[in-house]
């Protein structure tokens, strides 16, 4: 057991050298960077000492796990008994924040004593919970990834690991005049509302260049980084999202993430069709009584269609996709302070509908833009890198085999020919 434990601590080093090599390798030393890292350098986040404690805890709890004695059941009861203890704990600090809240209350460190001591019972009794749960979707995971066929003499590359974690901001940036991401800073947990306005409005004015920090759920690296949730659905999709970034970084597709927008697209549309229906996988076998109900299937067995929005409903999708297109329009005709003052206009005209949206720009589309694989186009706009993905997942009857042939797509005229052939 030891050398099996030894073996996978290796490769999480390894595969975590690789993720830090091929993030490297995106950005040149200086120019832009250099001069963001300037007034980001106090609140980035530090991922080589995020990593290195995953790895540490999670070599700890090996050792300690008993979860593996428990039969199938228990451990999937263990799961929810978790993510009820998530919410427990959630509850009590939103009881402390509305007694420090309140102007009514005089003294709150008094008045919260009880709460807080409630609080620090109900999280000790996380810490000990979290670890074992994860490790039971870890391996309920690599399961459904045996039963699809990606399990090679018994084991599953890279092997699923992750960790629970407040999740840092991701600090996006494009050119005004075209919709690209140029660089990605991630933001220490914690950062507040008016130092992300702040830095958005420096990097405008002293960069010109537009800017977004945005709530990320998880993040790529190993142990892949997972927001903490009372939500399965949403954790079982994350964690097989995330699982699907470090199998393809160990292949050409997720070596290359870097390398321009339409291979991002390829990568996060590709981890997102695969994490939706690992997550199904996950749910359908372990936690029945979660599972989604059916949607209406498309013409292709593998994939679902988004039914027709109701003619008097407001449809966000719909909405967002004609503004993107209004909006690379403009760029196209070099018309920029045009585009962002229509861009201003419809996130008032998404509020009035009941959408918050902080700030709109050509950095928000760089962002929400890479992920599409539903039908419609949303922040993609007309971009067909998404449906290119989506369409060659049609080609395939499971999700290992297509998984196994897109990760060595090395572009996206690459993927076109496959798709003409």
């Amino acid at each position: 057991m030891l050398r099996s434990y030894w073996r996978v601590l290796r490769l999480a080093a390894l595969l975590t050298l690789l993720v830090f090599i091929v993030a490297g390798s995106a950005f040149p030393p200086g120019g832009l960077k250099a001069s963001v890292n300037s007034l980001t350098r106090t609140i980035e986040f530090d991922y080589g000492t995020w990593t290195l404690d995953a790895i540490l805890a999670k070599f700890a709890g090996w050792g300690l796990s008993f979860n593996r004695f428990l039969t199938p059941e228990k451990q999937s009861q263990l799961v929810l008994d978790t993510l009820e203890q998530v919410r427990r704990v959630n509850d009590l600090q939103a009881q402390v924040l509305i007694i420090y809240a309140d102007p009514a209350v005089s003294d709150p460190e008094s008045a919260s004593q009880a709460v807080r001591a409630r609080l620090d019972a109900e999280q000790a009794h996380l810490d000990v919970l979290a670890p074992l749960a994860e490790s039971i979707l870890q391996a309920q995971l690599l399961d459904v990834l045996e039963d699809i066929g990606l399990g090679r003499f018994g084991q599953v590359l890279p092997p699923s690991l992750f960790r629970a974690s407040e999740m840092p901001y991701s600090l996006v940036i494009s050119p005004r005049d075209r919709i690209t991401q140029a660089l990605d800073v991630s933001l220490v947990p914690g950062t507040t509302t008016q130092t992300m306005e702040k830095l958005e409005d420096n990097i405008f004015t002293e960069l010109d260049y537009a800017a977004l920090v945005v709530p990320i759920g998880g993040v790529g690296t190993y142990p892949t980084m997972i927001s903490q949730t009372t939500d399965l659905v949403w954790l079982t999709e994350v964690i097989a999202h995330e699982w699907v970034h470090n199998f393809l970084t160990l292949r050409p597709l997720g070596i290359n993430y870097f390398t321009n927008d339409q291979l991002r697209t390829i990568n996060e549309t590709t981890a997102s069709l695969a994490g939706k229906e690992l997550g199904e996988l996950i749910l359908a076998k372990y936690y029945p009584e979660f599972l989604p109900p059916p949607t209406e299937q498309a013409s292709s067995s593998n994939q679902l269609q988004r039914p027709e929005p109701e003619p008097d409903l407001f449809d966000f999708r719909t909405e967002m996709r004609t503004t993107r297109v209004e909006v690379d329009r403009l760029l196209a005709e070099g018309k920029v302070e045009e585009a962002e003052a229509y861009m201003e206009a419809r996130r008032g005209f998404f509020w009035e509908n009941g959408y918050l949206i902080r700030k709109l720009n050509q950095a928000y589309f760089a962002f929400y833009g890479a992920y599409n694989d539903v039908p419609g186009g949303g922040a993609a706009g007309e971009d067909p890198v998404g449906p290119a993905v989506v369409a060659y997942r049609e080609r395939f009857a499971d999700l290992g085999a297509f998984l196994r042939a897109v990760s060595w797509v090395n572009s996206f005229d690459e993927l076109l020919e496959l798709l003409a052939n």
